[in-house]
């Protein structure tokens, strides 16, 4: 290794501590840029004032040897006392940094009542950074960010880095710096202006549209032309190559009832060589992530427009699933499942069905007290949500007095659960419909704003209008100013890092909440809709405000590491590691009206883009880089198979040029049915030419 130079013995950051000068109009906001040698060497410097408030940063090294050095860091220091900060990851200790796996919008953000302070890692030098070094080592340094609250530091480095916990990232010493050109950068943004300070992402979401994103999106990313083929892939899956794992006839007793189920994984296809193994319960969900009777909207949707009438069929007798949940006091369950087994198989354990006759009713496992679906407490998100899909399906689809009947009865006894400040609980106890006493003042509650305001809308009840106002008012002042995006997804999930400790407090070291998106796009709609029936624009600024801290969940620009289409494809929270999140679609209409009210055409560019980026995971041949992955993963994948998706990428905070893990299941009503159904919806509410377009001149 004559060609390695070792320099593991610092940290690199400590060596040679330089400071930078910026003009002396940044001095309110900066104390000092610190940064070190790299190999022993200090990094040319520039410096470019683009416009007032904005500086681009560059530092550069010309490396004559590949440099093996643990770390190196740029140190920025605010020259005030910020009570507002936000960073797109946590790093509750000093060994976390924010790995570049978490850059959808990258930023890092301090404030108080009269600075902002928006630091913004420059996607140019990203993508110009080299990957590998002459030496043939494994560790190239990745780009990382650091915000430390309590010492007032804001932090952009390379290092090396490895996943901990569920999801999220350290420091590992073994970097090698690659011989060659190395340019690294940044844009630091000031501001005094009330508007900046009373939404703090605006500037950096405005910034890294137009300069990446927004460029990317008119040039056709992140997928081009008619969607329409990529939802007949998804019904033809699930209703001809996947028939039989996927839909349920189901036989209630007083009626006959169906739905595609849960979830299914690759030893389910057609072309799976093994024994089929079910991943999870048999059952169909009603419930805020996997909705069956919202996917059901978008095959009657697809049915009518291709005359296709077993669809629409499927799509009613899903319906009367929904209608089958018995309501007790207005309550009713969110899960039909089934009873299963394990059996050996040729010396393997699988897991089976024992049919739809052993069937039982229960709620989603996915809470603070138990994993098991017959015991778990009624959830009233969930049924908000069921209820709210009832309610659009009596008004869009066809009339259904039993609909609105069913949710008339839930609305009544959800008003009954409304504390004295306006909020509705989170779980109910199923015998003595008591909240149990966790998340009771979430930002949950919004989701039955919405609700009740479609109620209301619908039965003229003013009843339902003045706790939704009254609910919607409790999130602004107790959940929005902190950023307590705290839900079900939060804590009790598939990342349950801090759910003993964090709850209801931060965490010190970011000053921030542990944060799902979920919750912010709930509130963010839930605004919108309170602007709508009250005609008060003080919901329509916060509610852009929550819409903005959502869209920093979105990808603002196209990583070189992402090895999918990522443009405008959402994650999911600070301690997680998702790209092309499911939810995409579901938060494409809201983001879209958002723009449309506003006019603001960068809300509709990013709106059209979480749309159609929705589909860029399916496995199908409109997709081919795709395709390949999935037959690099799967090589018994077929035909039959077109339609499959994962509901994500890149869940576990890593991916890979060539062995990408592109996934094993997938869930229609959180994934290809889910994204179908939201474009046969705003192609019904805006028509196809709005979803194709790639952008139109601004004024």
């Amino acid at each position: 290794m004559s060609n390695l130079s070792d320099r593991s013995q610092g940290d690199g950051a400590s060596l040679a501590a330089v400071s930078l000068m910026l003009a002396p109009e940044y001095a309110p906001f900066i104390g000092s840029i610190e940064y070190g040698e790299l190999g022993g060497e200090l990094p040319r410097t520039s410096i470019v004032y683009e416009e007032p408030g904005r500086a681009r940063i560059r530092l550069s090294f010309r490396l004559t040897e590949d440099i093996r050095q643990d770390d190196w860091r740029v140190t920025i220091r605010p020259a005030f006392a910020p009570t507002f900060h936000w960073s797109p990851h946590l790093t509750p200790t000093g060994d976390h940094v924010v790995d570049q796996h978490s850059f959808r919008s990258p930023a890092l953000i301090a404030g108080d009542r009269e600075l902002l302070l928006t630091i913004v890692p420059d996607p140019d030098a990203m993508l110009a950074m080299p990957e590998t070094s002459a030496s043939g080592a494994a560790e190239s340094p990745r780009w990382y960010m650091d915000l430390d609250a309590p010492r007032n530091e804001l932090t952009l480095g390379l290092s090396a880095t490895e996943v901990r916990e569920h999801v999220l990232y350290v420091r590992r010493p073994g970097a090698v710096f690659p011989a060659g050109e190395l340019e690294f950068g940044f844009y630091v943004n000031v501001s005094t202006e009330a508007d900046d300070l009373a939404n703090p992402w605006r500037q950096a979401l405005a910034f890294l549209w137009e300069g990446w994103g927004g460029k990317l999106y008119r040039s056709g990313e992140p997928l081009r032309g008619s969607l329409e083929p990529y939802a007949k892939y998804a019904y033809e899956w699930a209703f001809r190559g996947w028939k039989d794992a996927i839909w349920q006839s189901i036989d209630l007793g007083d009626r006959k009832v169906g739905a595609p189920v849960f979830i299914v994984n690759v030893t389910q296809s057609p072309n799976y060589p093994g024994e089929t193994s079910e991943r999870e319960l048999r059952s169909v969900w009603n419930q805020a992530w996997f909705s069956s009777l919202r996917s059901a909207q978008g095959l009657f949707r697809f049915g009518q427009r291709t005359g296709n009438e077993d669809y629409v069929k499927r799509a009613r007798q899903t319906k009367e699933l929904a209608l089958a949940a018995p309501q007790n006091g207005g309550f009713f369950p969110s899960v039909l499942t089934a009873e299963m087994e394990f059996v050996d198989e040729n010396g393997r354990k699988i897991n089976r069905s024992k049919g739809w006759q052993t069937h039982y009713w229960g709620n989603s496992n996915r809470n603070p007290f138990t994993d098991v679906v017959k015991d778990a407490p009624l959830h009233a998100l969930d049924m908000s949500w069921t209820a709210l899909q009832m309610l659009r399906w009596h008004e869009e689809l066809e009339p259904d007095r039993r609909l609105l009947e069913y949710a008339v009865r839930y609305g009544d006894a959800l008003l009954r659960l409304q504390d004295a400040r306006g909020f509705f609980p989170g779980w109910i106890d199923e015998k003595t419909y008591e909240p149990c006493g966790v998340l009771d003042d979430s930002p949950e509650t919004s989701m039955s704003v919405t609700f009740l305001l479609k109620l209301y809308q619908i039965t003229g009840n003013e009843s339902y209008r003045a706790a939704a106002l009254q609910a919607m008012d409790a999130v602004a002042e107790h959940v929005v100013p902190v950023g307590r995006w705290e839900d079900f997804e939060t804590y009790y999930s598939c990342s349950p890092f801090g759910r003993d400790e964090w709850i209801g407090r931060k965490v010190e070291r970011n000053n921030m909440y542990k944060q799902c998106n979920f919750s912010m796009f709930w509130t963010a709609e839930a605004l919108l809709e309170s602007y709508g029936t009250s005609g008060d624009p003080a919901y329509l600024q916060l509610g852009r405000r929550c819409l903005d801290e959502l869209l920093m969940t979105q990808a603002s620009w196209q990583p070189p590491y992402i090895f999918v289409p990522a443009v405008g494809g959402f994650g999911v929270m600070n301690a997680d590691g998702e790209w092309n999140d499911a939810r995409q679609s579901l938060f494409a209409e809201t983001i879209i009206r958002y723009g449309l009210e506003l006019g603001a055409e960068e809300y509709v560019e990013r709106g059209i883009a979480a749309l159609r980026v929705s589909f860029a995971l399916m496995y199908c041949p409109e997709n081919p880089a795709a395709k390949a992955r999935w037959e690099h993963t799967w090589p018994f994948f077929g035909e039959a198979d077109y339609g499959f998706m994962m509901e994500n990428y890149g869940h576990g905070g890593r991916t890979s040029a060539t062995d990408d893990y592109m996934g094993e299941f997938a869930i229609y009503d959180w994934g290809n049915g889910a994204a179908a159904e939201s474009f046969m919806r705003l192609a019904a509410h805006y028509g196809e030419a709005f979803l194709d377009r790639v952008g139109v001149e601004r004024g």
